[in-house]
């Protein structure tokens, strides 16, 4: 399945919520979310009762939004955690915050997933010492990430050095001024910001 192109501002519209999908854009006034917050379309005011699988269908969207991935991906990623210990939904949420792309969006060195998987794409870092361009790489705890030693003195980066206001998780350290960091524990659900009810997705994939 291909990967969504158009207009992402509908796409938050659409789930009636910020997916932060636009970088700074989603953080100023000029948020569609904030002067239309309802969805696009000819009927998007209209008010619908959501049946159960409705309810279940736009958890499941949210996430895939939210990360940036196909359902072929989540799919994949659901087998994936209903196979380890714990609660499914959870170990789902956990799984994409340790993928490649969404970890260096974390440690602050993009300003949305889709720059930072653009950026891991392009070559530009490397995942413990070696060049790593695969965004969905899942990592785990003891893996360091940097940038690139002849990247790092490029616009981007050196931009980066100047603005950076930390990250915003616990579960990464990050040394700005090195353009490095490292995964220093598991995500817990407490450290997703992600406003979803992730039980509804497992009900949707067990069915």
């Amino acid at each position: 399945m291909a990967r969504y192109t158009g207009p992402v501002c509908r796409l938050c519209r659409r789930e009636g919520m910020k997916l932060y999908l636009k970088g700074d854009k989603c953080y100023s006034d000029k948020c569609p979310v904030q002067r239309r917050s309802y969805a696009p379309g000819q009927h998007g005011q209209m008010r619908k009762k959501p049946t159960e699988y409705g309810m279940q269908l736009r958890e499941k969207q949210k996430v895939k939004r939210y990360y940036g991935i196909t359902e072929a991906q989540m799919k994949r990623y659901f087998r994936m955690a209903d196979k380890m210990k714990g609660i499914t939904g959870e170990n789902l949420l956990k799984i994409l915050e340790l993928r490649l792309d969404n970890v260096v969006y974390r440690m602050g060195f993009a300003s949305s997933r889709a720059e930072a998987r653009q950026l891991v794409t392009h070559g530009h870092f490397l995942v413990n010492g070696k060049k790593v361009d695969i965004p969905s790489v899942i990592l785990k705890v003891g893996d360091t990430i940097e940038v690139k030693e002849n990247s790092k003195s490029s616009p981007k980066f050196k931009e980066l050095i100047e603005k950076h206001s930390g990250t915003t998780v616990k579960w990464v350290d990050v040394n700005i001024e090195q353009l490095k960091g490292s995964i220093i524990t598991e995500p817990t659900r407490e450290d997703i910001d992600l406003p979803v009810q992730e039980h509804l997705i497992t009900e949707l994939y067990s069915k």
